[in-house]
């Protein structure tokens, strides 16, 4: 696909005037998806999708589009064309845009990371004799996902790589659920099982009584995929210059005020990990390790060029939404095999689940324990949990009650399809708090 693009972007850059500039997106995926319920298989099928977005700009106004393509070259770029035409007819309709992110030269890339996937027809076959004797719902996705860049000045980007996913929920009777994902670019039969074995262990401590718990505070671990939740809020409002600029970022006071979290937590916007293109949308390279907040000092914020343009600040080449990318948490020094003798009495929580700014400039996050959760006594886990609400502050759960953070990280894919299949995702590791609030 990198030729193809390669040849379309040249062949539609060779049609703009010399008032014009252009930059080009574009992206897709050849996925194999089965959906799973019951343990059955109920979907099985192949997506191969590309689609191409064209930005015009031309004396100070800008207008975009973007569309499907058939992968047909000639009728691709006839469309393309047409689409060229029409934006030319609307572009001057706008009004300038004053912090317009001109096209630029620069270095081109290419990068395309080659895994080990399971054959499709293989696919059921390998997975389901783990899955036998329990009720399972997910997804499986694999194959490849795309993304390419190029633009007027003569500047290429291309990023591929080859990854799955198996994104599902083991379930009880009474519909009781454990949630996980197992995913990478490496497909390991050994490491499936003994991932969803631990599942199914998980799962056998849900058919216990559940506990109900009183509102109140309580000593709590919370594992990856909940970190990763909690992490997921500092793309919205969060580490967003632009958002701590308007006065909507929860970050508000560690900019402001000083405010620092606590010397066990340290974030970074990691690109090393290379499961995540370096260039946005504007074709800009990102620097492959950012530091953001480092030993719970705000250290960087995310800075696109609209947004440096505006307040005459340089940029890092953040997104268009100035949200983390590839964020990777530093791990601590809390043995795994001694979270719950940690905990000694309090609350184990595997998932969070409907995540929302409950007061945004504030830094609280409100949402739901979910899944397998569970009550710890004496070291030891006794049984599920009903659903509690939580509400509680970034700088308590990663500031002043932030106890540890244990020694092994996981990476937590982003599993979204909504316009194709996701890159990357979050590498982060469990941490103990010596106080988590449950509001009801």
């Amino acid at each position: 696909m990198e030729n193809f693009f390669k040849e379309l972007s040249q062949n539609i850059l060779s049609k703009i005037y010399n008032t014009e500039d252009l930059m080009l997106n574009f992206w897709g995926e050849d996925s194999h998806f089965a959906r799973f319920n019951q343990s059955k298989v109920r979907q099985n099928g192949f997506v191969s999708d590309a689609t191409l977005s064209i930005t015009l700009i031309s004396k100070q106004r800008t207008c975009s589009t973007s569309f499907s393509l058939s992968k047909n070259s000639m009728i691709d770029l006839s469309m393309a064309i047409n689409h060229l035409e029409k934006l030319r007819e609307d572009i001057k309709f706008l009004p300038e845009d004053p912090f317009i992110v001109y096209p630029a030269e620069g270095q081109s890339s290419s990068s395309s990371k080659v895994g080990q996937l399971l054959p499709i027809d293989k696919v059921v076959d390998v997975i389901s004799p783990s899955i036998k004797d329990v009720d399972l719902a997910g997804i499986w996705a694999s194959g490849n996902i795309f993304v390419g860049y190029a633009n007027s000045k003569g500047l290429f980007h291309w990023f591929s790589t080859d990854s799955f996913s198996f994104d599902y929920s083991l379930v009880t009777e009474s519909e009781r659920m454990v949630k996980d994902t197992f995913a990478g670019t490496d497909f390991e039969l050994d490491k499936y099982n003994i991932f969803m074995n631990n599942s199914i262990n998980q799962l056998e401590m849900l058919y216990k009584d559940s506990v109900k718990l009183n509102p109140g505070d309580y000593r709590t671990y919370i594992a990856p995929a909940g970190v990763s939740d909690l992490l997921g809020m500092f793309s919205w409002n969060g580490l967003s210059e632009g958002a701590i600029r308007r006065g909507q970022s929860a970050f508000l006071k560690m900019r402001n005020d000083k405010a620092t979290l606590s010397p066990c937590f340290t974030l970074n916007e990691d690109f090393s990990t290379g499961l995540t293109p370096m260039f946005n949308d504007e074709g800009e390279l990102a620097v492959k390790n950012l530091p953001l907040i480092n030993d719970g000092i705000l250290k960087n914020t995310l800075i696109n060029s609209r947004t440096a343009q505006e307040y005459e600040i340089s940029s890092n080449y953040a997104s268009s939404y100035e949200g983390l990318r590839s964020p990777v948490m530093r791990t601590g020094d809390m043995n795994e095999n001694e979270i719950t003798e940690r905990i000694d009495q309090g609350v184990f929580l595997n998932n969070l689940h409907y995540l929302n700014w409950s007061d945004n400039v504030g830094g609280r996050i409100t949402g739901m324990t979910r899944y397998a959760c569970f009550w710890v006594e004496n070291g030891k886990i006794v049984a599920p949990i009903e659903n509690m609400r939580f509400d509680d502050t970034i700088y308590n759960i990663f500031g002043k009650n932030l106890e540890a953070v244990s020694d092994q990280s996981r990476f937590i894919p982003d599993t979204g399809t909504y316009s194709s299949r996701s890159f990357g995702g979050t590498e982060c590791p469990g941490i103990l708090l010596n106080s988590f609030s449950l509001t009801l």
